[in-house]
């Protein structure tokens, strides 16, 4: 079979493609990094442009066709016509509109198309198989409409996110991003006599329309029982759809955001698998043993993995802490020993294990996992019933969960892929400042002058608090400025979700007073930090474990 025409834009005209009888083919790149696109593009690129680029140059690929959706596929056209190694290359003017004016320009524009094609490829174009492939594209079945459903929308998301979300949902997920979910305008039942200008009007007719065309409305989806609006990273247009949905629509709405790489997907499975246990469509299956004296819970975290066991009233009777280490399984076998070694029992005595975190899935012996955002809410209200918002920053990540009053989790938010404002990025600062992070937390809080760390990123504030420090900075005002941007960062997320008291904080850095005070000053709110504050996410585990005995 000869090479396929490669294209990405779902307004691609492969109807007129088939019209030469030529293969196509649309790209779905999932690339683990962006080697060869970072030598060839500039490093602002979106992801998804980063990840063409790849998939172009890492495959070889010398057919490609292009449509000027985007800014980014005009810079993969120029960079690949600059390279001059490509064997079709074209890139596709698209109108921003669809009145009789815009529907004229496109029809000059496709015929252009047309005739490069013929040159190109020796071959005439045929009406009538372009007809046929434009009438077999136009019949899709919609019936998903009149049923509950997932929607994914926004920017391309590719076959790795529709997959991660499908497998996390025990609802059907419709793809209706940018490049998702393909349908022509409504095809003529006979050949009509000006093919061109009747199939201008069908592509610029597509639904749903990508988010630069000026004339796209929002059309309800009365069925969806919760939205995914998926954007890609330095994609503003997908960003404005995403303010506009969370003002305008009543169903619940995650924002996911990738570079389309899969080197994030376990934040990104915990996010789609959190936000099904919010809409109440994923059951959390727990295979229990009857009857046992104790439950235990254990959250596999990426700093710590920590242990709590239950006796049948609900009562803590053993916990631990420990560091994770190379290994969730091993962490979580040492965690869970250690904890029964505290209780005075014996494994044995133990039924059910619930397991969380980020290595919640590879922990052996385990009857089922619950993501942290559910536990860390169930884990809050059994602590505090009267908490509305859980803040908890963890060694990799941070997240705000909102709840109601029976502790059911409304909303939530996580950070990005990236660690500033976590555990980890205060770690490293108490390692550069030569202290361990218990004098770190206690010398913040004697700061007398206000230091400003302008850069959250991990390394980039190292090099900050390294000037300070040979600037004879005094280390508590450094300290006092890194627990102020850690709080900035995340009373951003705070507003975002929308928080409101009564503020219970969870995680590591709870334990950082001066990281705790900071955060009160920017929210003007008491943050309640319980003893149990580390152990949130295991408790709420093992909580999920005692329900399940005791049904």
């Amino acid at each position: 079979m000869a090479e396929p025409v490669y294209y990405v834009c779902k307004y691609t005209p492969v109807e007129l493609l088939a019209g030469f009888s030529l293969p196509c083919e649309r790209l779905d790149p999932s690339p683990a990094g962006f080697s060869c696109a970072d030598s060839c593009g500039h490093p602002n690129l979106c992801g998804f442009g980063k990840a063409v680029l790849e998939e172009v140059l890492g495959k070889g690929i010398r057919r490609l066709l292009l449509v000027d959706c985007c800014d980014v596929c005009r810079r993969i056209y120029d960079i690949l016509l600059a390279r001059g190694d490509m064997d079709f290359l074209w890139l596709l003017p698209l109108p921003h509109k669809q009145g009789p004016a815009e529907q004229k320009r496109f029809k000059r524009e496709l015929e252009r198309l047309r005739d490069a094609l013929s040159a190109w490829s020796g071959s005439s174009f045929r009406p009538d198989l372009a007809f046929d492939a434009w009438r077999a594209g136009a019949v899709s079945d919609e019936s998903w409409k009149q049923t509950p459903h997932i929607t994914l929308t926004g920017a391309h998301g590719g076959s790795l996110l529709l997959r991660t979300a499908q497998e996390k949902s025990a609802l059907p997920v419709v793809d209706q991003t940018c490049t998702g979910n393909r349908r022509p305008a409504p095809c003529p039942q006979e050949m009509p006599e000006d093919f061109f200008t009747a199939y201008a009007a069908a592509l610029l007719g597509l639904s749903p329309a990508c988010m630069r065309m000026q004339f796209r409305k929002e059309v309800p989806d009365d069925k969806a029982a919760g939205i995914i609006c998926h954007t890609v990273k330095f994609c503003d247009y997908y960003s404005f759809q995403y303010a506009r949905l969370r003002n305008g629509t009543a169903q619940p709405i995650l924002k996911v955001e990738t570079d389309c790489t899969p080197q994030s997907s376990g934040q990104l499975a915990t996010r789609l698998e959190a936000f099904s246990e919010t809409l109440g469509v994923r059951t959390i299956q727990v295979n229990a043993k009857r009857n046992a004296r104790y439950a235990a819970g254990i959250d596999s975290g990426s700093a710590s993995t920590d242990a709590v066991i239950l006796d049948r009233q609900g009562n803590i009777v053993g916990s631990a802490i420990l560091p994770t280490g190379a290994g969730a399984a091993a962490g979580a076998d040492k965690a869970l020993e250690a904890a029964i070694q505290q209780a005075g029992i014996t494994r044995g005595d133990i039924g059910t294990v619930v397991s969380t975190g980020y290595g919640r899935d590879h922990i052996a012996g385990g009857n089922a996992s619950v993501t942290e955002i559910t536990c860390h809410a169930r884990g809050a209200h059994h602590l505090l019933p009267g908490a509305r918002t859980v803040i908890d920053i963890g060694g990799q990540d941070s997240k705000v969960i909102r709840m109601d009053e029976n502790g059911r989790v409304i909303n939530f938010v996580m950070n990005d892929k990236c660690a500033a404002g976590t555990g980890r990025f205060l770690e490293l600062m108490a390692r550069t400042l030569e202290m361990t992070l218990p004098e770190m937390s206690e010398k913040g809080r004697q700061w007398s002058k206000p230091v400003t760390i302008s850069s959250m990123c991990t390394v980039f504030a190292e090099s900050e608090v390294v000037s300070l420090i040979a600037g004879n900075t005094d280390p508590a005002d450094i300290i006092h400025g890194l627990n102020m941007a850690v709080a900035n960062k995340t009373a951003s997320l705070v507003m975002r979700l929308g928080g409101q008291p009564a503020y219970v904080m969870t995680g590591g850095v709870a334990m950082n007073r001066g990281v705790v005070e900071a955060l009160e000053e920017k929210l003007k709110a008491e943050i309640i930090v319980p003893p149990e504050a580390q152990l949130c996410g295991a408790l709420g585990a093992a909580l999920f474990a005692l329900d399940a005995e005791n049904v």
